[in-house]
Formats: structure tokens, sequence, C-alpha cells
């Protein structure tokens, strides 16, 4: 079968190498790809947004199968375009619908819907420019931190947590009023903040049945233990030590059940993945947020442990038998440290050769913000690549991306040397 991989990242280099090892795959194309990629599959350099583009390339290469890996294609109901296309209606999508891309493109929609369908989460209310007033009066009744949410995508960098109350105010109406992350924040959800540790357990579903993915932690800011400013994501761990099997029983009964008969439910027929960012406060999980598609960087920690065909699983979700599937996992830990570019996640520069990945032997390195230029690796993005290895311990595993870390090299290269400080 042929397969389209639609993205440009870690995640999507990370999908084309687990499926690249099925034998039912004969040929893999992922648009636009990167450096990583190249070697695996063929890249073809489109917008994953250009449905238009997307379909030629599905015609030209007689794809019977579409992988989506970002959020935006999705939301903006790439899925849906297949369905009412005559030439395209039965090439499967792993990837909601725009009805179901609605749990991560819009926080108002997601709230209400946990609230809708009893799953724990923060306390909540959402404002826009004509219920500002209403909007400082409900940050009053609230302890700080101070959590404001842009409703749309804003690129991972939508969500506020402030600690003064003048400040929040101050944000919320530049967030409302002077639109500060564009149409993504005419409305603001404003939440009470969640104590405890954070961790992402990942479902497959087919719309009906369900298959509970390897869970997995990241770490979010620039900084050493855990400070300065966001990013997509700077390294990740699975599995998660804290997340045991009865903590990850509870998830299921109070979170996937409740999450998935809630589609069902709301007649919204969802087919893919559902990443959900989890609060561990003592034992009790409480939903931070819902993503429609796998993460990254822990796509590149969770895809590694399973041992089992990843088509196989995505056979299921189209076939919509994902029931009669089995899969494996190792029990062994996977880490990913993400190598950025200087100044990232501000202003950092492009098209920096990158040195030694032919030296890297004891991890895999997952492109992200990479090109091929004659013949030459090069950055092109903020996030450039992912080292992921395998060991018993998180510690022998840190050791051996850091090891592989040392042997690579481009110009200001930036990494986080504590990844999994809070868990060993």
């Amino acid at each position: 079968m042929n397969i389209l991989i639609l993205g440009s990242g870690g995640r999507e280099h990370a999908f084309a190498l687990k499926l690249s090892e099925s034998k039912k795959v004969t040929q893999l194309f992922v648009a636009p790809g990167n450096a990583g990629t190249d070697k695996i599959a063929t890249n073809i350099d489109l917008d994953p947004t250009d449905f238009t583009a997307v379909k030629n390339t599905v015609l030209t290469n007689n794809i019977q199968m579409v992988v989506v890996g970002p959020e935006a294609p999705l939301v903006n109901g790439v899925h849906d375009f297949f369905l009412v296309d005559n030439e395209l209606k039965d090439i499967p999508v792993i990837g909601p619908k725009k009805d179901g891309a609605l749990l991560e493109g819009s926080k108002d929609f997601s709230k209400q819907f946990m609230q809708k369908h009893g799953v724990p989460t923060a306390r909540y209310q959402s404002f826009t420019k004509d219920n500002l007033q209403d909007g400082f009066t409900f940050l009053e009744t609230l302890q700080p931190p101070f959590v404001l949410k842009a409703d749309g995508l804003a690129a991972g960098k939508g969500v506020l947590i402030l600690d003064s109350l003048q400040e929040a105010k101050a944000e919320l109406e530049e967030m409302v009023t002077n639109k500060k992350f564009g149409e993504a924040s005419t409305t603001v959800v404003i939440e009470e903040f969640l104590k405890g540790i954070e961790l992402s357990v990942f479902v497959l579903t087919d719309g009906k049945n369900y298959k509970i993915l390897p869970s997995a932690k990241d770490y979010k800011r620039i900084g050493e233990g855990d400070k300065g400013l966001n990013t997509g994501g700077m390294g990740a761990i699975s599995p998660v030590p804290f997340a045991d099997q009865a903590f990850l029983d509870k998830v299921e009964e109070l979170v996937v059940k409740p999450t998935i008969k809630g589609l069902q439910k709301d007649g919204i027929d969802y087919r893919g993945f559902i990443f959900i960012g989890l609060m561990n406060d003592n034992g009790n999980p409480s939903v931070v947020e819902y993503n429609v598609r796998m993460g990254d960087p822990e796509t590149e920690v969770v895809l590694p442990r399973i041992e089992s065909d990843l088509f196989d699983l995505f056979e299921g979700v189209a076939r919509q038998n994902l029931d009669t599937k089995s899969f494996s996992v190792t029990p062994k830990t996977a880490t990913t440290v993400m190598l950025v570019s200087g100044g990232y996640p501000e202003a950092y520069a492009k098209n920096k050769e990158i040195n030694g990945l032919e030296n890297v032997t004891q991890s895999t390195v997952y492109h992200a913000g990479t090109i091929l230029k004659d013949n030459k690796v090069l950055s092109s993005g903020g996030r450039v690549m992912a080292v992921t290895s395998f060991g018993d311990t998180i510690e022998e595993a840190l050791k051996k991306s850091y090891n592989s870390i040392d042997k690579i090299s481009f110009d200001k290269m930036n990494y986080r040397k504590d990844i999994g400080f809070d868990l060993v």
C-alpha cells in the first residue's frame, strides 16, 4: 500500500520510520517532509493545508491511505475534503474530521465537551471583548497563578500562566481587544490552575473502539529546571514512572471512556489519535487539554516503544475493527532530547550546516526542522532534531542520548542538559 504522511517535523519522521518497517507498506511519501524523511520516503514539497495540492499528490502517486501529522490540516477539514470528493472518498484518512478536530481547534468547545460528559478538568469560563469586565470579575474569584488560553490555534503559544492578578487582567484585555494571538484570542478561556505533575496519554480510536498507547512526559520550557519561555517541547520520556497501572486504569475509567462515549453521543465519528494532556494530582487525573494528533516530541519516544506493526493499527482505524488488533510495547525506557537553534523560541538563524550525524550509533535521530541542500543537512526550524535512545532505566537512556549529542554539531546549537531531572 502507498501511504502519504502530511507534515514536516520529528513526529512525521517517526511515523515514516515506523511505517517503513511494515511489510504491507509499498511506498511512503511525506509532504513536505525533511532531510530525515528524505532517506526513507519520497518528500513532496507542498503545504499540508493546500488540499488541492494534496489531492493531486494522492491521485498522481496512487496513495491508498493518508496519515495527518499536524493539527492545522485537521482543524481546516482535510478529512471532510476527502469524504466529499468522489475521487478521494474511499481513501482512509488517519485523523478526525472537522467536528472532532474542534477538541483542539477550540479550547472553549473542548471545555464544554468535558463538562458535558463528566471528564475531570479545571473550573473555567470563556470571555470576549464584549464581556471583558466579567472576565476581570472571574479572575478575582481565582487564586494565583492565573491561566489564560486563546480559544483557537496559536502555534503552541496561546497559553499564559501568570502570578499577578493585575498582569492577568492586562493580558486578558490585550488578548481579546488587541488580538495578541490573532483571531485565536478573540475568545479566551480562563481556568483555575491545576496542581500536580503533568503527563500525556495517547489514544488511537476508530470511532467505536480504542487502544491506549504508551504514556509520556515532555519538557516545554527552554531553560534548565523548567525555567524560561515555553517551546514546542525540549525532550520527552516514556514510560512515565509515576503513571503506574493503577493510575492508568483510573485515567481509562475517568477520562478515556467518557471521552470516547461522549464523542459517540455527540454524533462525532472520530478516527485517529487523541492526545490527552493530564495533571496527576495525588493519583487523581484531571485533563489540561485535548490535542487531536500525536504530540511532538512525545511521538519520538512513544512510537519507538511499540514493537508491532503500526500500519496494522491504522488499518484497524480505517476498517473500524481496531478491537481485533493487538500490539506490544517494550518495557524499556525511551528518552529524547531536542536540539534547537540558538535564540529559539524567539528569533533564530536558519540554514546552519549540521555535522556528525553519521557518527551516531547508539541513538535514533529524528529530524524536525531540517532540509537537504547540495547533499548537506541544514537547519530550517527552531527545533532541529530529536535524539532518542533506549535503556533499562531513564538514566541509561539519557546517557546514550547525551553521548550521541556530543557527536552532533551546528552553529549555536542548544539543548537542555536536564531532561528527566524531576523523574530520576
